[in-house]
């Protein structure tokens, strides 16, 4: 189970979002048998999704994070709701890559720099909203700030981590996103700047046993904060087979009709790998049904 905080400077000028995500990458892990790079591609989507859905005010709504660039995971995605509880994807979970030039996972090398970042919100109207940026680094965190510039137009700070353990499990998994309210003035800029500049890794404070309340009174030390709200998210796959039943019915009654002449259908979910089974009479039935 994750840990998350969302919390406000006392006059006014900023708020900070922090998450314990190691439950939840690890989750991840067991569920798409990533390999060490791909676990931390994918933790910090993750991560980045939860904390920025997390701020979502609607019940029903949801965010997704896709990641399409040249590198050899392929598209990257994750979805939170409002929550901040997600569910994530890569196309492929086992990539070998050498480490970068610090000697550490090389996320940007597995991603690739050459691509785009697209958010997309459903915020329950008529239409979602979709914002697109060409990545910076594939770091993922850089991408996430530059979004929230030129996007939303909204000064942020992005910080996010995940540690690998020798065996493939996650040690610690976790970030947060620092925002400007329009309140800021200058001396709030030199503030924060003065902040960040010698902050320890994500990582290395959860691995220290901070929590994420601890992690934003470290980072933003020259400041009072006061805590908004706190939430236990955790990786949460929505699937259901009547999900599936109304996507299958969405195929067309032609193609029903074509896997009706098979033994059985079966669909894996992506985000879980939980399988529905559908037999010919099943699909008869989804035929009925669409008609």
């Amino acid at each position: 189970m994750g840990k998350l905080v969302r919390c406000i400077s006392t006059d006014g000028t900023l708020t900070m979002i922090a998450a314990d995500t190691t439950d939840i990458v690890n989750k991840a892990q067991n569920i798409h048998l990533t390999s060490a790079v791909v676990s931390a591609a994918l933790g910090r989507l993750l991560t980045a999704a939860s904390l920025m859905g997390a701020v979502l005010k609607g019940q029903d709504d949801s965010l997704t994070l896709r990641i399409s660039a040249d590198g050899p995971t392929g598209s990257v995605i994750a979805v939170s709701d409002s929550s901040g509880n997600v569910r994530g994807y890569v196309a492929n979970p086992v990539v070998e890559i050498p480490l970068n030039k610090k000697g550490k996972l090389d996320v940007a090398g597995a991603v690739g720099r050459n691509g785009t970042l697209t958010v997309m919100k459903d915020l329950g109207l008529k239409e979602p909203y979709i914002g697109q940026i060409e990545l910076v680094s594939g770091e993922i965190a850089e991408d996430i700030t530059q979004y929230f510039a030129t996007s939303e137009q909204t000064p942020s700070v992005c910080a996010l981590g995940v540690l690998v353990n020798p065996n493939l499990t996650i040690k610690a998994a976790g970030g947060f996103i620092i925002q400007l309210l329009p309140t800021a003035m200058e001396d709030t800029i030199e503030k924060v700047e003065r902040c960040i500049q010698d902050i320890p890794p994500v990582t290395q404070m959860l691995s220290e046993g901070m929590t994420p309340e601890e992690m934003c009174r470290k980072v933003l030390s020259e400041f009072d904060l006061e805590v908004l709200d706190t939430s236990e998210p955790i990786y949460k796959c929505n699937c259901s087979r009547d999900r599936v039943a109304a996507a299958l019915i969405s195929t067309g009654r032609a193609e029903l009709e074509k896997m009706a002449q098979d033994e059985k259908t079966e669909i894996s979910c992506h985000f879980c790998n939980r399988k529905f089974i559908f037999t010919p009479e099943d699909i008869r039935k989804l035929i009925a049904q669409s008609e």
